[in-house]
């Protein structure tokens, strides 16, 4: 299951701010199906067609963090 925490809920509109637009079904994709993962400390972090996604797992929760614009690696 996956559990956007109240600031990842909040960057939609911060990134709205700044022209920068993503829906949730696409923060879920780069979750879900990543181009690249890479790990920093009890973190997670996913990329995908130019989006990055900080994400924890706890058991079968996934907490989706944050999530910021960024060129695929």
């Amino acid at each position: 299951m996956l559990y956007f925490t109240s600031y990842a809920e909040q960057k939609f509109d911060i990134l709205n701010k700044h022209k920068i637009y993503f829906t949730r079904e696409q923060i879920e994709d780069v979750v879900k199906l990543p181009k690249k993962t890479k790990k920093k400390d009890k973190y997670i972090i996913a990329y995908k067609d130019g989006i990055a996604v900080l994400y924890k797992k706890e058991q079968e929760l996934i907490k989706i963090i944050t999530f910021y614009p960024k060129n695929d690696l």
